[in-house]
């Protein structure tokens, strides 16, 4: 039943004080920041740096307290020793520091999700407040203790729908939701888990492997800030419709500054979304490709096939093929990356060189004593014949001018393969124009680490930034001598600020613009998708191995994709990998999860066992038809949802399928809102692929034309994930033979 009003005037009550002193906490911060704006003593660059540092500190902490201004607070514990807690989204203290709100990620709040009526953790009721904005208008309460069900206080509100699946049951609305209040006990012992190296999230669909990564990783900020805050946590998801779908969680749970970013983007500077084909794809994402990638580099290190006249200032020269060849050795002894590697290999080549000019001066009778060689040499580097020469033995390249090169070259790739890919590799040719696929950009970040910067700009630029990190510290640290922050601010954050006011970037824009940026932790969704290739990439935006792993080989749509965490994850962290299984789902009723479950068993698919918390109204329906007919009667169905005021619609279907069938629908329902894909998010109707849809969910879903998704490689999890979308209703529409557990008569 539902709360009573004096119930919910008690806690409106609470509430108020709780937004009074939020109101308080946000007005002193605007206050002092507005201050920090207005200083006048800026006269030095090191005055405004000062400024600029604490302007930044106040706008962050504003931005703070305004991503929770509404719906700071969602649950109270009551426990045996008769104190109460409420738990929300950040802690807030009065004045004199009593408590007046628990951070949901605190140790005082693990209770909240992790306690049961048979392990009660000493709470006696756990109560979600409901509130739309600040005002409460509901409360569902989880009676721990029977015995409050047997005392005089019976009367109070001890049943009700219950906050979990009043949430599953909810319509989508593009976004997805804050389930903080609604974590359950198995989801929250991973979220707040000490494993310190990769934690796998394994688990069927709806089972919250996104949520439960995104609140691991607020929670891993919060806990282990100092560390994380300087590094950032990556979050890497498998297309910009799904980082939409979860952009505001984060924010929500009080962090930001978290770098989100699709595969395709990995290497800073390109921002794929075209995928290769399957042959092509499968070879990309192969380990040996580091190996091929490895040889093709160092085929570029190579000697003339025979010695190159020079004619230097009327003096002719020989740049020697032996000398050469003896110059490389002495570069690849060097063990550094190829573009780093060629100033050792130019200073061999040009030491053995100068020799040879000396004597031919000298033999022209020419004066020659050791003070001069410092200017013979670099005579000889500064003239444009050596240069070619030796550019032509080892050339300095990017990246990208690499594998272009490459890939336009099949004789080069067929010389640097290793023996497994031989037969194949020719496929992955293509025109040197090409756009970047998302396969690339492994191979890409796998080349800049083959091919590496210049070493000497690298050590100059480290060493310029080393001294000033000194000298912005040892000034920090006599601005807060002199001023009173009650120890609020360190001198290391406040030089901090003073570098990215200095710089004009964010943590989160310029990790994301640099390749080399390590992170303190990394996120991956969607992870079972991932190449062998992929994960190299990954592997070194971590150098601790701090990950959270979150997918479901069942759902393995790639062809280059895993079947097997250990097959993939084994090599980079052995004994550190730790595999976590989620066995509730919460998205998709029992009616439509028996069905998908059966096809998947039926397509040999390695289906992770999950029970559904709720029953639902809708058995799956089937609809046959002519191929003519597809997309008439998928228009149609779509109109008839939306009449029904079914909540928001997925159609998804295979590539080629998907243009013909939103024109139809949007002429079918011209006032309907149609998107295409997964930027179709906000949409009320999205038509979108298989591999678009993973991740997000729906009220209402139709599956377009099963066999043509079963023709591609990995369409099998295609079809699995397509299943698996709703949270309501379930529509299959064929032309063609479906799988059997299908049918309408498969009931």
């Amino acid at each position: 039943m539902d709360a009573s009003p004096p119930q919910i005037a008690e806690e409106q009550a609470y509430v108020d004080v709780l937004y009074a002193r939020l109101d308080d906490l946000t007005a002193q911060v605007g206050e002092k920041l507005r201050s920090a704006q207005a200083a006048q003593d800026a006269s030095t660059h090191q005055n405004r740096s000062e400024r600029d540092a604490f302007v930044a500190l106040y706008e962050d902490r504003l931005a703070l307290l305004h991503s929770v201004a509404d719906g700071v607070v969602f649950g109270r514990l009551d426990t045996d020793a008769g104190d109460s807690h409420h738990i929300g989204r950040i802690g807030l203290f009065t004045r004199d520091r009593d408590q007046l709100l628990v951070d949901w990620r605190a140790p005082a709040a693990a209770a909240f999700y992790q306690a049961t009526a048979a392990e009660r953790q000493g709470v006696r009721l756990r109560r979600h407040l409901i509130t739309r904005g600040r005002t409460v208008v509901g409360l569902e309460d989880d009676v721990l203790d029977q015995s409050l069900l047997t005392e005089g206080g019976s009367e109070e509100t001890l049943q009700g729908e219950g906050a979990l699946l009043a949430a599953v049951t909810a319509q989508r609305t593009g976004r997805m939701g804050d389930i903080v209040a609604t974590i359950q006990a198995e989801q929250d012992r991973i979220i707040r888990s000490d494993h310190r190296g990769v934690m796998v999230v394994q688990g069927g669909p709806g089972t919250g492997k996104t949520a439960v990564a995104l609140h691991r990783a607020a929670y891993l900020l919060y806990t282990h800030r100092r560390r994380l805050e300087h590094t950032g946590v990556l979050i890497v998801a498998p297309t910009h419709g799904f980082l939409h779908y979860i952009e505001r969680v984060l924010p929500s749970l009080g962090e930001s500054g978290v770098v989100m970013l699709t595969p395709g983007e990995l290497y800073p500077g390109i921002h794929a979304t075209r995928r290769d084909r399957d042959e092509v794809a499968v070879i990309k994402g192969d380990r040996g490709m580091a190996d091929l990638l490895a040889r093709a580099v160092k085929d570029r290190q190579r000697a003339p096939e025979e010695d190159v006249p020079l004619r230097i200032d009327g003096t002719e020269l020989l740049l020697r093929r032996e000398d050469v060849r003896a110059a490389i050795r002495e570069a690849r002894a060097s063990h550094r990356p190829h573009n780093a590697a060629r100033a050792v290999f130019v200073r061999a080549a040009l030491d053995r060189l100068v020799v040879q000019y000396e004597q031919a001066l000298q033999a022209a009778g020419h004066t020659v004593v050791p003070e001069d060689r410092p200017q013979l040499l670099q005579d000889l580097r500064t003239e444009r014949e050596v240069r070619v020469a030796l550019n032509l033995a080892w050339m300095p390249y990017t990246p990208e001018s690499f594998l272009r090169i490459l890939l336009a070259h099949p004789e080069r790739l067929r010389a640097a393969a290793p023996r497994h890919l031989q037969g194949v590799i020719a496929r992955i040719a293509r025109p040197k124009d090409s756009p970047w696929t998302v396969e690339d950009a492994p191979l890409l970040d796998e080349l800049a680490e083959l091919l590496g910067e210049d070493e000497t700009a690298q050590k100059a630029e480290a060493d310029r930034a080393a001294a000033r990190r000194a000298a912005d510290v040892a000034y920090a640290r006599t601005v807060l001598e002199n001023i009173d922050t009650s120890g609020i601010v360190r001198a290391e954050d406040l030089a901090d600020r003073m570098t990215t006011v200095r710089d004009g970037r964010t943590l989160a824009e310029r990790a994301a613009a640099d390749r080399s940026w390590t992170y303190g932790h990394v996120v991956v969704d969607e992870a079972q998708e991932h190449s062998a290739m992929m994960w190299r990439a990954l592997m070194r935006r971590c150098p601790t191995k701090s990950f959270t792993v979150v997918g479901d080989v069942a759902q393995t749509s790639s062809a280059a994709g895993t079947s097997s965490w250990q097959r993939v994850l084994d090599p980079y962290v052995e004994d550190r990998l730790h595999v976590e299984r989620l066995t509730v789902n919460y998205r998709t009723p029992r009616r439509l999860m028996d069905r998908a479950v059966a096809v998947a068993e039926e397509l040999d698919l390695p289906v992770t066992p999950v029970t559904s918390v709720r029953e639902g109204e809708h058995e799956l329906e089937s609809i046959a038809c002519a191929a003519s007919d597809l997309a008439g009667r998928t228009a149609d169905r779509v109109r008839q949802l939306l009449r029904q005021d079914a909540g928001r619609i997925a159609v998804i279907a295979d590539e080629e399928a998907v243009p013909t069938l939103a024109d139809a629908i949007r002429a079918a329902a011209p006032t309907a809102r149609v998107g295409l894909g997964s930027a179709g998010v906000d949409d009320v109707v999205a038509v979108m692929t298989p591999h678009e849809a993973k991740g997000l969910e729906f009220d209402a879903v139709l599956v377009v034309e099963p066999a043509a998704l079963l023709e591609h490689r990995g369409g099998a999890g295609d079809l699995y994930v397509a299943l698996t979308r709703a949270t309501s209703q379930l529509v299959v529409l064929h032309s063609r033979e479906i799988p059997t557990a299908l049918r309408s008569d498969a009931q």
